[in-house]
Order: structure tokens, then sequence, then C-alpha cells
């Protein structure tokens, strides 16, 4: 039964039906159907916004993948839509900073993909940081988020309840 929650199958997979980027389109049904919780939810106020905000799946891995409503060729298209848009976001991250907070594999990798995509079509990305924030330094954050790019690395090791609002407060802080 795990996954399987009617609700959820149905909502999201007609959200990715329409014509955008995942992260979008995810927010916009959220605040369409007034989910109890939009106001803590980061795709709802991000799409409120008109802030980018992606979602990179890796086919076969998510319940909503098991629901007789989805329709594979949306959830791809949707979701090749936020990975072009990722990488046009990267391609201004001269100065600035990309987080990679818990994902071993998946978002190293798309980060390192659009990364070099930016790099290749003429984007100046060379002077910025990549922090990695996971419980354990794991291989693919290591070497795609931290040694491959180039930038200045951080890896911060530690248990996420306790580390992201330490950072929070520090980046509070310093602005």
């Amino acid at each position: 039964m795990f996954g399987m929650v009617e609700e959820t199958m149905f909502q999201m997979n007609t959200a990715i039906k329409k014509k955008g980027g995942m992260g979008q389109l995810l927010g916009r049904r959220l605040r369409e159907i007034k989910a109890p919780f939009n106001s803590l939810s980061l795709l709802a106020n991000a799409e409120m916004l008109d802030l980018p905000a992606t979602v990179h799946v890796a086919i076969g891995t998510d319940t909503i993948h098991m629901s007789p409503h989805l329709d594979p060729k949306a959830l791809g298209e949707a979701s090749f839509t936020d990975f072009r848009l990722l990488a046009s976001v990267i391609g201004q991250l001269e100065g600035g900073v990309y987080l990679n907070l818990g994902s071993a594999v998946i978002m190293p990798e798309v980060f390192l993909k659009a990364l070099t995509i930016a790099r290749n079509i003429g984007q100046k990305v060379k002077n910025f940081t990549t922090i990695n924030m996971d419980m354990a330094q794991h291989y693919r954050p290591r070497q795609n988020v931290l040694l491959r790019p180039k930038g200045k690395a951080i890896a911060l090791t530690g248990h996420h309840e306790i580390m992201f609002p330490l950072l929070y407060q520090l980046v509070n802080e310093l602005i």
C-alpha cells in the first residue's frame, strides 16, 4: 500500500499534464486546490512569487509513477523543462552559491550536467561557491558538487535538523 494515496497521485499527475516545468505546475496546483499548508510549501510559494523552483525525476523512483493517472510523456516533458530552467539559472551563478541539501545521487548529477550546458553555451560560471550538506559525504556530491565544478567548495556534514537552521542563522546574520 506504500505510496498508493489516490489524492496525491491524482493531484500531482493532474498538475503535470499541463504545459510548463514540474516545480511551477505542482506549486500552481497546490494553490489551485488551496492545500492546507501552502504557506509552508516551497513550491506553492515559489509559484506565487514567480521564482524558479525545479523538480528532477528519475522514472520509477516516485510513488506517483505507480498511478494509473500518470502520463509518462507529460512527466518527462515537465521534468525536462525544469532541467532547462535550472541550466539557465546556473548560467547566472557567477558570484553565487549552489547548495546541495541531502541529495546523494540525482541532484549532483543534474547540477553537473546543467553547469556543463551553461558553460558550453558561453555563460561565465567560474567564481561561485558550492556547498554539500548531508549526514555523510557521499561520492557523487563530493565529485559533482564540490570537486568537478572548480568553484569554492564547502562540505558541511551533520544532521539536517541541526545544520540547516544553523546555516540559515549564519546567512541571516551576514546579510
